[in-house]
């Protein structure tokens, strides 16, 4: 089992005995999505999905929380859009941090060196790049945005 997965099901006991109701349901329904996302990889071989993919998955989760969040607070519903800020907290807790700002920046600079990018057109290659150096640290939207940025600049 994987150390991810093995820290949501500790996590997920532990806020059952220490009777935390928004973690319980966070994590289970996390788990939920684990057990899912296994049962769909079973005819490729595959018994369990991996560390990355666990990331992946969680990643989602907190995108779809950060829309429905917004769509709760533009609706006036704070108290709806409260916990899903709450969930995206407990679930951003199993992701590994983001490059941000400089840190980002330097990254995106380094790929585009490496990559040889001169325009709009090498986006695919300086992605690539920043994809095998930084993988798991990238927020792909955030990155995304700021390559296409840098390229299009003169």
């Amino acid at each position: 089992m994987s150390a991810l997965r093995t820290q949501i099901q500790a996590d997920l006991k532990a806020a059952m005995l220490a009777r935390q109701p928004l973690a319980v349901s966070t994590l289970r329904m996390a788990a939920a999505k684990l057990k899912d996302a296994d049962i769909a990889a079973r005819p490729k071989g595959i018994e369990a999905i991996s560390d990355e993919d666990i990331v992946a998955l969680l990643r989602g989760m907190v995108k779809t929380r950060r829309e429905s969040e917004a769509q709760y607070r533009q609706g006036n519903r704070p108290d709806l859009a409260d916990q899903e800020a709450a969930e995206i907290v407990i679930l951003e807790a199993y992701l590994p941090r983001t490059l941000h700002g400089e840190a980002l920046d330097a990254a995106i600079a380094q790929a585009i060196a490496t990559s040889g990018a001169t325009g709009p057109k090498d986006m695919g290659k300086v992605i690539a790049a920043l994809k095998a150096a930084h993988g798991p640290a990238l927020d792909m939207a955030a990155a995304s945005a700021a390559v296409k940025a840098k390229l299009a600049a003169p």
